[in-house]
């Protein structure tokens, strides 16, 4: 029988896209004295639990910070290894995507990524470009910073080329310069291992997204994890900077 929680999602209609910062995998394997390695493991069983999850749910879009730029300051061992589970994953995971029309986008400096992991990368995307039951953007060498100046340097080169007009440039213009570009912003943030900061993710998109903060370890998170994160978006005014209409009930967007 389905939990409440459940029925009750059911009967809402999902976020359009909801965002992850899985956090706590290190966290995880120190407080069980294991490698971090085999937290990471773990954290990527939690993330296609997830990813299956939503793809029940009916959610369109999905995205997952999975490596930030920052990360690569992390002990040269621990990043070979992390690419060498992204590059596994990702290719034990096609056949997944494909059976439930999930298409996977790369979303970051993709550049920075060792070769035979971007060659999976783009691989990945080509054969899942026509999928649409859902998009699933892994964030991968990502920086909200970065990001940003990166979409300023196209306009900027774009402007002294005499192919826009500095006028021209305004939110949309900048939204179809980003690594996600294309995709709508996110609605849910949902940030685990309890941390309250956003660690440079997706500055630009999460303008109006709602945030919640699960007091989990990545790898513990599960499935009423997230009907819990749902259950409590549903509960919130979305109100976009407007004053709520009078008799509008609370969760009524607005």
């Amino acid at each position: 029988m389905p939990s409440i929680i459940e029925e009750n999602i059911t009967k809402e209609k999902p976020p359009g896209h909801i965002a992850v910062i899985m956090d706590g995998n290190g966290r995880w394997a120190r407080q069980r004295f294991l490698n971090r390695i085999n937290g990471h493991k773990k954290g990527i069983e939690a993330a296609r639990d997830l990813v299956k999850y939503c793809r029940e749910l009916g959610i369109p879009y999905l995205t997952l910070y999975t490596f930030s730029r920052e990360n690569w300051m992390r002990p040269a061992h621990e990043v070979d290894l992390l690419m060498g589970l992204l590059e596994a994953h990702l290719k034990g995971e096609e056949k997944m995507m494909m059976d439930n029309g999930i298409r996977f986008r790369a979303v970051g400096n993709v550049s920075e990524l060792p070769s035979s992991v971007r060659e999976t990368v783009a691989g990945l995307e080509a054969r899942t470009s026509n999928n649409a039951e859902m998009t699933l953007q892994l964030a991968l060498s990502y920086s909200g910073r970065d990001e940003i100046v990166h979409a300023a340097k196209v306009i900027a080169s774009k402007a002294a080329s005499g192919e826009i007009k500095p006028g021209d440039v305004n939110e949309e213009l900048v939204s179809s310069f980003l690594y996600t570009a294309g995709a709508p912003d996110p609605d849910l943030l949902i940030r685990t291992s309890g941390e309250k900061r956003l660690s440079n993710f997706l500055l630009w998109q999460i303008a109006y997204t709602e945030i919640y903060i699960a007091d989990v370890l990545w790898p513990d998170f599960n499935r009423g994890h997230l009907d819990a994160a749902i259950a409590d978006y549903h509960s919130r005014e979305r109100r976009f900077g407007l004053v709520k209409a009078e008799g509008t009930p609370a969760g009524a967007a607005g």
